[in-house]
């Protein structure tokens, strides 16, 4: 699958619209398994901070909310939405509850999971808040594990290297 294919593959927001990467994210991204009730839900609010720092440079955070890890994710649409918006002030898109792992693995996750860590290892979702940049052309440029921190000086790095100056 291209990089073009990949900002093409179908999605739907957590409101229930038919869109794609490109449609969200006319830049770089940086895609990130959510969940509502996991010890690294305060990463909410970094992801924001880096939605509003970077947002006029190019970059999309969009969140995907999922329960497939321990039944952290276990609220409806308007329930998921409701909690970040009240409780971290999340503005970036959020799309439908999403399978990341296993037989009904979402196309958009079966492209990311091949994308390797900083350790070399690629495969599974480790857990909530594994996040995955993509380059403004749609390649993924970096996947970091769900205990990085969004603001961590590797995140940001990776970000400033792919926006543009």
């Amino acid at each position: 699958m291209t990089d073009t294919q990949l900002r093409e593959i179908a999605l739907t927001t957590l409101d229930g619209k038919p869109t794609t990467l490109a449609e969200l994210a006319d830049g770089a991204a940086l895609i990130v398994n959510v969940a509502s009730k996991c010890g690294l839900t305060p990463q909410y609010s970094a992801l924001e901070k880096i939605a509003q720092e970077y947002g006029d440079r190019g970059l999309t955070v969009i969140g995907v909310p999922c329960n497939q890890f321990m039944g952290q994710e276990p609220g409806t649409a308007e329930e998921i939405q409701t909690f970040c918006s009240t409780t971290y002030g999340v503005t970036f898109p959020l799309l439908e509850k999403t399978e990341v792992n296993g037989p009904d693995r979402h196309p958009l996750f079966a492209q990311l999971t091949k994308a390797t860590d900083a350790d070399g290892q690629a495969g599974d979702v480790q857990w909530n808040f594994e996040k995955f940049l993509l380059s403004p052309g749609g390649e993924v440029v970096k996947r970091f594990r769900p205990r990085t921190e969004p603001d961590a000086p590797e995140v940001v790095d990776a970000i400033e290297a792919v926006l543009p100056r």
